[in-house]
């Protein structure tokens, strides 16, 4: 069987663990092969994030092409179609990954696998209630969904989205998302026993809430500020909590206001956005994590801090949600539109009514079956599923 994948972004770190992983699954057995083909570098929106100065990232080497060596938003339709439809005819595969529903040039090689009795995966990570739904979009989408053979969902909010549009449960192959725990979890462990040397040498106070992401409005961030501020007074340990934003966007200099508005700049650090395998080097100066999104369709980060064992609060926006918080074990899950209920949850943590150690326990054994290696299986056995 030759399985061809169409993914848009080389920069995408959290698939090029699962596509290392499935390749090394491929490479055990005589009859499989796997090409990836990456269609762009990296997208505007984060450019810069992929490299540093400091530190090399893990080195992946499943096999991958970068088709356009250069940002996303810079290749055109034409080019895309005309490269994929090429590389495609010259692979031969039996089954095809595309990325998703959106990108008229992969839905052109849709349309080509059909002709040809080449069965198709399609990814979904979209869930009902991260955008409106309805109209032609919609009926489109329904349409498109049809023509596939089965589909891997990020998390069970995107699989049930993909059966409200009529798709059959039986074509759902996977319900997972995941992110390199290994790589994570090391650098993170490294970097923890200088945690107090750290939170010293940058002013910050000895126990953290962490968001980690782009700063901009549908992360939520105001309501974060402003129920922490709420939370610092109330609680009796509030003066020693604060809050570290992780990112850049454009809602910066909005943010920088707000914490001189609530008079928490001693308190709040927003640091600049760096490169997904140094991120732990900042949970490690952080208690837990919050992530208030009004729209996420899951959030890696969640993943990504749970590897690292840190409890984790979340909106019920979020698509991991459903799948990773595990309300009152690992963390708690919150309504965005209920401000109280974020601060709530703040201080217990902050008053210590929470066992914070064994919540992060528990978060890494949750987020345990999340690993490339079994979602990887998962992948390939759907992938023989529908060619057989």
């Amino acid at each position: 069987m030759r399985i061809l994948i169409v993914h848009n972004l080389l920069w995408a770190h959290y698939k090029a663990s699962v596509f290392q992983a499935l390749q090394n699954l491929v490479d055990q057995r005589n009859d499989l092969s796997v090409q990836v083909l990456q269609i762009a570098r990296n997208e505007r929106s984060r450019a810069g994030l992929e490299t540093t100065t400091d530190g090399a990232p893990p080195t992946y080497t499943y096999n991958y092409e970068l088709l356009f060596d250069r940002n996303l938003e810079e290749i055109s339709f034409r080019e895309r179609a005309r490269l994929l439809l090429q590389r495609a005819r010259a692979y031969k595969p039996d089954v095809i990954n595309l990325t998703g529903y959106y990108d008229p040039a992969q839905l052109l090689l849709l349309l080509w696998a059909k002709v040809n009795g080449i069965r198709v995966i399609m990814q979904n990570e979209s869930t009902a209630v991260d955008q409106q739904r309805g109209g032609l979009k919609e009926r489109i989408k329904r349409w498109v969904f049809s023509q596939c053979d089965g589909f891997f969902c990020f998390g069970s909010q995107a699989a049930d989205y993909v059966i409200q549009l009529g798709v059959s449960p039986t074509k759902i192959l996977l319900r997972k998302n995941a992110v390199d725990n290994n790589a994570l979890r090391s650098v993170y462990e490294q970097t923890v026993p200088f945690r107090n040397q750290q939170q010293q040498a940058l002013g910050l106070r000895p126990n953290n809430f962490v968001f980690v992401g782009r700063l901009i409005e549908v992360k939520n961030l105001p309501q974060l500020l402003a129920s922490f501020t709420e939370a610092s007074k109330q609680s009796k340990n509030g003066a020693d909590w604060g809050v570290l934003l992780l990112g850049d966007g454009a809602e910066q200099a909005n943010l920088t206001q707000q914490i001189r508005t609530l008079g928490v700049a001693e308190q709040v650090h927003l640091l600049s956005g760096r490169p997904w395998f140094r991120v732990p080097e900042v949970l490690a100066l952080s208690n837990v994590l919050v992530l208030p999104s009004r729209s996420e369709p899951w959030g890696l980060v969640v993943n990504e801090a749970m590897a690292c064992g840190l409890p984790v609060i979340v909106s019920d926006r979020c698509g991991c949600a459903v799948d990773l918080v595990h309300n009152g074990q690992n963390g708690f899950v919150f309504d965005p539109d209920h401000p109280a209920q974020l601060t709530h949850r703040l201080i217990q943590f902050m008053d210590g009514a929470i066992d914070a150690k064994q919540m992060g326990e528990a978060a890494k054994q949750f987020i345990a079956p999340y690993a490339p290696e079994i979602v990887a299986q998962e992948m390939l056995d759907g992938f023989i599923k529908i060619t057989n």
